[in-house]
């Protein structure tokens, strides 16, 4: 068939019809949103929430998000920047600070909401507690942390992705919001939605874009993903570079060598790292702002002022010539 180029004839550019701001900008995906935020027309003053993930060149950004007609309104956010107040000081936006950010998103989310306060009627702990930290008897926190598996519960004939289910205060429901970004299998997105699970949001999930799913076999490797979560991925890079290449090391880990971190210390600072966020997951109190008033604007001149200011520099230009001239 030969090529026939296509002509855009004046019916064509009176016709045309430019899309939406944002979409041209490869910002917002249009037909995801409509998706997302559209609810059923017999549920009233009840808005469908997202949980938004997006990534810059240094940080993750998670927030909770419910859409109105007046705009868009967060109900909560983290970042992880303030994964350092925690014990995390580097490598804040690879896939264990991902997990990391969801965790905290969630547990500071439940706070808010008082999902996550203990309930003395029922003899419960706590509501939403989400995986990864079981009570045992004694009161002590058990040792077995997150382990990569995908938890669900079914109750009134409805799948929810929490450990508990309480009739009274039901799981707080988010969708994931990718944004524009791929979601290929092991993508970050998903370590920060599996940490907002595990910190007990319900979110609606498989385990088919973990790390550690194999398409070919439909196998999950829950064990590879927990390795993931943990940073192992990172140590064994590390171990690599210290035996094979020294210099790389030095350049490409240097906030590790200034932190004192070493591949045998990772695991243990997102373990850390988890527990911290769990104890406390309330944001920091905001400084106040105190300006520099040593620095003060030039105070503007009036005509008259400027006048004499010029009259004066031609004095002093008339007296510099005379001095030359004698």
């Amino acid at each position: 068939m030969a090529f026939v180029k296509v002509q855009k004839t004046k019916a064509y550019f009176k016709r045309y019809q430019v899309k939406f701001r944002r979409r041209r900008e490869g910002k917002t995906d249009y037909r995801a949103r409509k998706r997302l935020i559209c609810q059923d027309k017999n549920k009233y003053n009840s808005p469908k929430y997202r949980l938004v993930v997006r990534f810059t060149n240094k940080f993750v950004l998670a927030q909770i998000i419910y859409a109105t007609i007046q705009g868009d309104v967060c109900m909560c956010q983290a970042s992880s920047t303030e994964l350092p107040r925690y014990g995390c000081k580097v490598g804040l936006k690879n896939y264990a600070a991902a997990y990391c950010t969801g965790l905290l998103v969630a547990r500071r989310l439940l706070r808010q909401l008082g999902l996550d306060e203990a309930d003395d009627e029922k003899k419960m702990e706590n509501l939403y507690t989400g995986q990864g930290v079981g009570v045992e008897e004694d009161g002590d926190d058990d040792e077995d942390e997150v382990d990569g598996n995908v938890v669900k519960s079914e109750s009134n004939g409805r799948t929810y992705y929490v450990d508990e289910v309480d009739e009274e205060k039901r799981p707080f429901k988010a969708l994931l919001d990718v944004g524009i970004r791929s979601t290929s299998t092991g993508n970050r997105v998903f370590g920060c939605m599996k940490g907002a699970a595990d910190g007990g949001l319900d979110v609606p999930h498989n385990e088919k874009r973990f790390p550690g799913y194999d398409r070919d076999t439909k196998q999950y490797d829950a064990e590879l993903h927990r390795d993931r979560i943990y940073g192992a991925h990172v140590a064994e890079y590390m171990e690599y570079l210290t035996e094979e290449d020294e210099a790389k090391y030095k350049e490409h880990f240097a906030s590790y060598i200034e932190n004192e971190l070493t591949f045998e210390d990772v695991e243990d600072m997102y373990k850390e790292t988890h527990k911290a966020i769990r104890e406390d997951p309330s944001p920091a109190a905001k400084t106040a702002y105190t300006p520099d008033k040593s620095f003060k604007n030039a105070v503007k001149l009036t005509y008259a002022q400027r006048k004499e200011r010029v009259a004066a520099k031609k004095e002093e230009i008339r007296a510099a010539r005379a001095a030359e001239d004698e």
